[in-house]
């Protein structure tokens, strides 16, 4: 049997299942994920089709031409990242219910980190990998 992981976000507006294995989180320090989150994203990922969500204050706002994030218009929790063009979707580490058994495998955009934390000790993903 699949696993199943639940989350969701501050306010419980917005409710997901994910279904199978996770991807060890990813921290991301861009520009975009600092301002949407107030630090760094760190994320786990899953295909898309294993995912259901649900919630009427569910939006999508689309942060760049490539992407797009979901968050609860009633809380403004950070919830999700997708590019348009792929078929897994990112969820935010700290919206799984409970514990996770994930741990931070690499992380993206190091030179963009805030100045005001240290950055966690896993390799950089080279931006030549990143598609």
């Amino acid at each position: 049997m699949d696993k199943i992981t639940q989350g969701g976000c501050l306010c419980g507006s917005v409710r997901y299942e994910l279904r199978g294995a996770l991807r060890p989180v990813v921290a991301c320090h861009c520009t975009q994920c600092r301002k949407s989150s107030g630090h760094y994203v760190a994320a786990t990922q899953v295909a898309s089709k294993d995912a259901a969500i649900e919630g009427g204050t569910l939006r999508w706002f689309r942060s760049s031409p490539e992407a797009e994030r979901g968050f609860c218009s009633a809380c403004g929790s950070n919830l999700f990242w997708r590019r348009m063009d792929n078929p897994f979707i990112s969820v935010m580490a700290g919206s799984i219910d409970g514990d996770t058994g994930l741990r931070m495998e690499s992380q993206l955009y190091p030179e963009s980190a805030g100045d005001y934390y240290d950055l966690p000790d896993v390799p950089a993903i080279p931006q030549s990998e990143l598609k």
